[in-house]
């Protein structure tokens, strides 16, 4: 895949102060340079229409960053919306000063006129700063926007996998192959769980062997397993793996119970969780939009990410506890305990999963969710992950709420989301919330 290139489109005319528009230019170019490791930007300001449509034809943008450095009619944002269709960021810088002489730059009366014709050429949204390039907002903002166009680009690219079908009740999760690529630009492939527990049952102890040890590096107490269940462990864990790798997957959702207890005799809920620390982002109960949203926050935070139900209100401590019954990511465990293994509180059958989460500073509820008229939709809520053991068997996490813990329950319910959701592990809101108007999907903040 191209690697992921920001343009930078300085766009003016010369009859304003250029002095300070080149000053503005320059810092611009430094701030820019500083977000993003390839941005393209063109040797100095483009004061006519001549000039940026020169420029505009060397360049392959994946984001643009349209600043009027001063006032710029609709022709301008014209020429971009004629030839790109790549995410929008326009910046309107601030006057540099106000005292009583001449208007130095008029940005923000380009940038009307800019905005104004591109609700023209385009359905989805565009990004929007304001201010100069030193202004920790406009620093912040502007990363944020360039991760969403980052994660945007990636979609395109991602190759999932639906290992099964969601148990009866579990509708919620279940993806259709169009849905994901018209929204999300994401190809969907599906398999059968039982090809997997096939493929896995025909590797030898020996092939298992190689999983059997790595595993045993990333967990407490797998040496505790009765040998079948490990090596039939072992054996899941590399038909996943390299499924994945042979076909490509970047983000799964397989199916669970009842199948792998039952058929297989050893649950899968370990093997999903070494997935999520190889950089393969896979959900439980075969939910396919949770997988995905799951991938979204591990591009964005860089780390693994919790998936889980929300289980437990506590009003007094402003908090919600997130649980799963035996899957999460290895590298989520508290230090304390590291990430053990047990049976599943239901089956007693292992290995699954034992632990409670570690405690972050900054943390991101996220949900790709739909609506019953079938469209999509974001939820986005903020808190902090606390330094919390396990509260029952199985994995959990609990968050503080940003806000009122008590209305965002009874608000998430009335709105009828579904009840998996993921914990990312920092605030990432503000690229989420860049990313939904990037693909025209409503975002939803609690």
């Amino acid at each position: 895949m191209k690697e992921f290139t920001l343009a930078y489109v300085p766009v003016g005319v010369p009859t304003f102060e250029l002095v300070s528009a080149n000053e503005q230019f320059e810092k611009s170019k430094k701030m820019l340079s500083s977000l993003c490791e390839n941005v393209v930007f063109p040797d100095e300001m483009l004061l006519s229409l001549e000039k940026l449509t020169a420029f505009l034809d060397s360049i392959d943008p994946d984001l643009i960053v349209f600043q009027n450095v001063t006032f710029a009619n609709s022709a301008y944002i014209s020429e971009v919306l004629k030839r790109f269709s790549c995410p929008l960021l326009l910046w309107t810088l601030r006057e540099p000063a106000i005292d009583g002489t001449r208007l130095r730059l008029n940005s923000l009366t380009g940038a009307f006129s800019a905005a104004n014709t591109v609700k023209y050429f385009r359905k989805d949204q565009f990004g929007y700063v304001f201010g100069s390039p030193e202004e920790e907002k406009v620093i912040s903002e502007t990363a944020a926007y360039i991760e969403a166009a980052r994660v945007k680009k990636s979609l395109k690219s991602l190759k999932m996998a639906s290992v099964g079908h969601t148990p009866q009740g579990f509708g919620f999760g279940r993806a259709l192959d169009c849905e994901l690529l018209k929204t999300f630009g994401v190809t969907l492939e599906s398999i059968e769980a039982r090809e997997l527990i096939e493929k896995a049952k025909a590797y030898s102890d020996e092939e298992a062997k190689a999983y059997l040890e790595k595993a045993k590096k990333a967990m407490n107490g797998l040496e505790n397993t009765p040998k079948k269940n490990a090596l039939d462990f072992a054996r899941l864990y590399k038909a996943y793996d390299e499924y994945c790798k042979n076909a490509g997957i970047g983000a799964l959702s397989s199916r669970c119970w009842p199948d792998f207890f039952v058929s297989f005799g050893t649950p899968v809920c370990a093997v999903l969780s070494m997935l999520n620390d190889m950089g393969v982002a896979a959900a439980c109960e075969a939910d396919t939009y949770g997988a995905l949203s799951m991938y979204i926050g591990m591009l964005l935070s860089k780390k693994s990410v919790f998936f889980g139900d929300p289980v437990s209100l506590d009003e007094k401590e402003n908090t919600v506890t997130f649980w799963h019954c035996g899957m999460a990511a290895c590298s989520l465990a508290r230090e304390d305990t590291g990430a053990c293994i047990g049976v599943h509180c239901n089956r007693k059958i292992g290995p699954t999963m034992e632990f409670g989460c570690k405690e972050s500073d900054k943390a991101t509820i996220f949900r790709v969710g739909k609506k019953p008229d079938g469209s999509f939709r974001f939820y986005i809520a903020k808190g902090s992950a606390l330094d919390k053991p396990k509260q029952f068997f199985g994995t959990s996490t609990v968050v503080k709420i940003d806000g009122d813990a008590e209305k965002l329950i009874k608000k998430s319910v009335r709105d009828g989301w579904e009840p998996h959701l993921a914990v990312i592990y920092k605030d990432v809101s503000a690229s989420l919330r860049a990313l939904g108007e990037m693909l025209s999907v409503e975002v939803c903040e609690y």
